[in-house]
């Protein structure tokens, strides 16, 4: 299961009331992880304003960890709210790898670079094959 939803959340959600606020919630108390390494991506480009992206690089310490990481980035809804809560386009790269670009450098070429396939080949190790 991708997120522990509450009760009330659910039967809002089926009379149409869920709104952003709350889903973000539930996210957040859902994957506390993903959204730490999220948060941290997002702190990291805002610290370093001349960097083309801000980015979390540090592989989870457990598979629950990895794997709260993988499940908000692989849903288009989680992602997507995320993107929007913190005003940026997420990539990801080796199962950790997490990097928050400006909307705004979405078509640049170090974004391009980034989520291409050479990016892919090039970010890969010996240590992160199984990740």
């Amino acid at each position: 299961m991708s997120l522990d939803v509450p009760t009330a959340v659910l039967e809002r959600a089926a009379r149409g009331e869920l709104d952003d606020a709350a889903f973000l919630e539930v996210v957040r108390n859902s994957l506390p992880y993903a959204w730490e390494v999220v948060s941290a991506a997002v702190a990291d480009g805002q610290a370093r304003p001349e960097a083309p992206f801000g980015e979390h690089e540090v592989p989870p310490p457990s598979e629950a960890e990895r794997g709260q990481l993988l499940r908000a980035l692989a849903s288009n809804a989680i992602r997507g709210a995320l993107e929007s809560h913190f005003g940026v386009t997420l990539a990801f790269q080796n199962c950790h790898r997490v990097a928050a670009f400006a909307p705004a450098a979405v078509d640049s070429d170090v974004y391009r670079e980034f989520v291409s396939i050479r990016g892919q080949v090039l970010n890969q190790s010996p240590e992160l094959r199984d990740c």
